[in-house]
């Protein structure tokens, strides 16, 4: 197929929603030929080096970059200009995809990132078939853990809650686009896929936004008798990853259980959450790593027994499926991504219930995994196969279906644009 992306975040050498729009264009690029639009002044340097060392790279994508403007001194002082401009992008991105359809003739159009659900574009406006997502976005931090977050965090989420709840029930372009797509709508979470079928009345498929980097996985293997059960937990120490929930639930452990904890990362909570372990009487225990290059950061991560994930408003961060590739098992809150991605093969989920109660479920998990070590090296090797469902093989497999039923169910070819717009 002839498909046109709008993928505004897309870098080979970066992580997160650059990292997202990468791994799905190199995945597919094996399947379909390719036109990208990409946002130039991040991005455009990065693809261009790695084409320039990578001339092996299927010719079949072309890249084409549209520079978003930018108001920086505004948007310190009002954060959400920058919407106003991102979606200008999307306009400028419409103009060019208008352009390219002219001459190319495009089967489908895929509005890629990012990811969160408030832009979705104008590429359906082209008329052709038409695949948006992995959406994320949706959802609310959980109320009762608000006090978790300090005063400013907790602030910021209830502002943070209230917008999403008038942006889920309100916002018409959204809304609008989810209706065109149809089948072709892909949930980034099973929140998201439940947010977009009650609040637009749309069915959506569920792909992980996330994929498994390049590299085989390893071998899991046995903690010693007598050696000191290694947890990591890696991100921002911002107040929506919670680092505090953990640091709370291990010193329940002190005085049954030989642990150490690797913590990764840096950010505004670290001197707070430092000090926090220090009063539970656990700093000893605990070593702050900062942030690390990828490859030490794995290196911490594969000689771990466990990986900790806290996170109360998320997506899915690759280094969950790292952690599973590497034959980690996972102790996590049944929320966000986490919830569709770790199962009773890989890990334990944790319900967001109390704070109270969700520390002692954490510590409950820690300790059943510290004193079962056939039921870990279980979960161990069942973390290695989960990992291989999140390969970018696996998920271009997934979206070329869904191209297909798109294609099939316009009969084939073209249609007229949608209606209204």
């Amino acid at each position: 197929m002839k498909v046109l992306i709008s993928a505004y975040a897309c870098s080979p050498y970066q992580g997160s929603e650059p990292g997202v729009g990468w791994g799905f264009v190199a995945a597919l690029a094996e399947r379909h030929d390719l036109w990208v639009i990409v946002e130039e002044e991040k991005f455009r340097s990065d693809i261009e080096r790695y084409l320039a060392e990578n001339p092996d790279f299927p010719s079949s994508v072309r890249f084409h970059f549209l520079r978003k403007q930018r108001n920086r001194p505004l948007r310190k002082l009002w954060p959400p200009s920058y919407y106003w401009y991102y979606r200008r992008w999307h306009e400028n991105c419409l103009v060019l995809a208008e352009e390219l359809h002219r001459e190319v003739n495009f089967d489908l159009a895929h509005q890629l990132t990012m990811v969160g659900f408030r832009e979705p574009g104008y590429l359906w406006k082209l008329g052709i078939p038409f695949v948006w997502g992995p959406i994320g976005g949706m959802g609310s931090f959980p109320w009762r853990f608000l006090p978790m977050a300090g005063a400013y965090g907790a602030l910021y989420y209830v502002g943070y809650n209230l917008y999403n709840y008038l942006e889920t029930r309100f916002a018409r372009r959204p809304r609008l686009a989810a209706n065109f797509t149809g089948s072709g709508l892909l949930a980034a979470t099973p929140e998201n896929q439940l947010g977009a079928k009650k609040y637009w009345g749309c069915p959506s498929t569920l792909i992980c936004e996330v994929g498994l980097p390049p590299g085989s996985a390893v071998e899991p293997t046995r903690r010693a008798f007598g050696e000191p059960l290694r947890m990591v937990w890696t991100g921002l120490h911002i107040p929506r990853k919670a680092l505090n929930l953990v640091l709370m639930a291990v010193a329940r452990l002190s005085g049954v259980l030989n642990w150490e904890l690797h913590v990764l990362g840096d950010g505004p909570c670290t001197a707070k959450w430092r000090r926090l372990a220090e009063r539970l009487g656990v700093l000893d225990r605990c070593q702050f790593h900062g942030w690390l290059p990828r490859d030490q950061a794995l290196g911490v991560m594969a000689t771990s027994h466990l990986m900790l994930i806290t996170s109360l408003r998320d997506l899915t961060s690759t280094v969950t499926v790292e952690a599973l590739a590497l034959g980690l098992p996972i102790v996590c809150l049944d929320h966000c991504g986490f919830a569709g991605v770790v199962d009773d093969r890989c890990g334990i989920k944790v319900p967001v219930t109390t704070p109270a109660k969700v520390v002692t479920d954490l510590s409950l998990a820690i300790g059943r995994l510290a004193s079962d070590e056939s039921l870990r090296v279980a979960l161990a090797h069942g973390a290695v196969r989960r990992a291989q469902d999140f390969s970018w093989e696996r998920k271009a497999e997934l979206v070329d279906e869904i191209y297909r039923r798109k294609i099939e169910e316009h009969g084939g070819g073209r249609h007229e644009g949608p209606p209204g717009t």
